[in-house]
């Protein structure tokens, strides 16, 4: 049996506390699983959002998507992890990520460092909060047993490697970096890329006990009887792509609702995505196509 979907939303903007707390209970309201904050200069605090977006709503889990591991001191971050899980009820998930922003952690005043050392740094990290949260002397604790559920946001050799060994979800992006970008710049990657990179996981993760659920995160949703219109933007900032190839993006969920749903399913039998993570601009856009996917 496929594993249920599980539906999660990224909240990009930060608000007043009422403003905060209305935008959450939409969600709720429009049944995402999930409400998630990213971890960049400019958005919102990641862990103070998430104990208000727990507040105020009762059903969706919260969580970080992702933390730039780099911006933090693991017993540091032990503790806003435990806090945060006891606060919200045990509703915490921890997603971590090497951070991919070079130009945040200059402005930041934070060490970069090559490939390797920020997956060495996220390692040290995961190893770090496993100690420190796995110990029955550690204050505060977290509510959940054994651990707060893990993400990591992975696409590298190296980093699918650890995500196979210690995520309880593992996320994939769709997209790689621009080399030599400093700002995050983002390419996406085509469906048969994917599928090597999922088949790589695969095959590092088939001696695990329990097989680890699956993320995808989606960059764009239109509900649309003209999706090639509505992929104009995208198309005129990765000019080598055709509006055909476009359209195949595995981050890209374009067309009539119905079309929209046969993808969803269609990536959770081709990759084993069943937790799909669309940004907040799409969260409104994305609810029927959610609704209808429910129970299938």
């Amino acid at each position: 049996m496929p594993r249920p979907f599980r539906f999660g939303v990224n909240l990009l903007s930060a608000a007043p506390a009422a403003e905060w707390r209305a935008k959450c209970r939409r969600a709720e309201e429009l049944g995402y699983d999930v409400l998630l904050v990213p971890d960049h200069l400019g958005m919102p605090a990641p862990f103070p959002a998430l104990v208000a977006a727990a507040e105020a709503t009762q059903r969706p889990r919260v969580g970080t998507f992702v933390l730039n591991t780099g911006f933090w001191n693991p017993a540091l971050l032990a503790r806003e992890v435990a806090t945060t899980d006891a606060l919200t009820g045990g509703r915490l998930e921890l997603g971590l990520g090497t951070g991919y922003v070079r130009a945040e952690h200059e402005t930041a005043g934070l060490p970069w460092g090559s490939p390797g050392e920020r997956v060495n740094r996220l390692l040290r990290t995961v190893e770090e909060l496993n100690r420190l949260l796995g110990s029955d002397g550690h204050r505060p604790r977290p509510v959940q047993r054994p651990r707060v559920p893990l993400l990591i946001g992975a696409g590298g050799d190296r980093m699918l490697r650890l995500t196979a060994e210690h995520a309880d979800i593992a996320a994939f992006t769709g997209a790689r970096a621009v080399p030599g970008s400093t700002t995050g710049e983002l390419l996406p990657v085509t469906a048969e890329e994917l599928d090597e990179r999922v088949a790589l996981y695969r095959r590092l993760a088939a001696d695990r006990a329990e097989p680890a659920e699956l993320n995808l995160l989606i960059q764009q949703v239109a509900v649309t009887e003209d999706p090639e219109g509505a992929l104009r933007p995208l198309l005129s900032h990765v000019p080598r792509l055709s509006p055909e190839e476009a359209l195949r993006l595995p981050i890209v969920l374009a067309g009539t609702e119905e079309e929209i749903v046969e993808r969803v399913l269609a990536l959770r039998e081709r990759y084993g995505f069943s937790y799909l993570t669309v940004l907040e601009a799409a969260m409104e856009a994305f609810a029927p196509v959610m609704a209808a996917l429910r129970g299938r």
